[in-house]
């Protein structure tokens, strides 16, 4: 499949099954903070990719083909199972706290959610953009070298960081509190996914070695 049609059906996909995530289990389309989540979702994950396909098409389809079937080891197969998992989880007990109460989030803190969920998605645009390289599954590509600068010279795996801003972003988007529980199996998913990629690297990237003794932190700066 080209790769216009491509990306318009991944969209398309994917709007349906975020949409169906939020409006089921809320039982009703009055919910404002879920349409607001959606549109926030469409455009930062739309605007990067449109970029990315009149710039690097090539990046855009590796970050299309993600997924456990598309990764090649088997650790992180699972990894990939665990993350998909604790993010729907997280989604579901966000919009059920909001359809029966259990806790009270303000509309600011929802839209500070908005902003942090836009924010960790820019994040991972800008990586896309920064390293050509960066793809949906862990593995080292023909030619690839070590990228140190932009977001590379403040962690090591900026994308991972993004993630983790969209992971706190999502439960005050939608209105919960509770949601935010879920915040820490997801970290401790991108945590192992991060130690096992790093065996790959230090083996099979060149460079890797020294880049990661300049750059010391993997995920948040003065962190870990």
């Amino acid at each position: 499949m080209k790769t216009i049609p491509k990306l318009l059906v991944f969209g398309l996909v994917e709007f349906v099954v975020f949409a169906s995530m939020l409006l089921v289990p809320a039982g009703t389309f009055n919910y404002w903070q879920a349409w607001v989540f959606l549109m926030v979702v469409a455009v930062t994950a739309w605007a990067p990719s449109v970029y990315l396909l009149r710039t690097n098409p090539v990046a855009l389809q590796g970050r299309m083909r993600g997924g456990p079937a598309a990764e090649t080891r088997p650790a992180q197969k699972l990894v990939i199972v665990g993350l998909y998992l604790s993010l729907a989880v997280m989604v579901v007990v966000s919009v059920l706290d909001h359809r029966f109460g259990w806790s009270r989030v303000s509309t600011p803190t929802c839209l500070v959610g908005d902003v942090l969920v836009a924010v960790g998605l820019g994040v991972v645009a800008l990586v896309i953009i920064q390293n050509s390289y960066a793809a949906a599954t862990v593995q080292v590509q023909a030619g690839q070298t070590v990228v140190s600068s932009g977001l590379y010279g403040l962690v090591r795996h900026p994308m991972y960081t993004g993630n983790v801003i969209m992971m706190v972003g999502i439960p005050l988007a939608l209105g919960s509190y509770w949601g935010l529980v879920f915040v820490v199996p997801g970290v401790v998913v991108l945590v192992s996914r991060i130690r096992d990629e790093e065996k790959l690297l230090q083996h099979e990237l060149t460079g890797y070695r020294e880049y990661s003794h300049k750059v010391r932190y993997r995920l948040l700066p003065g962190t870990w």
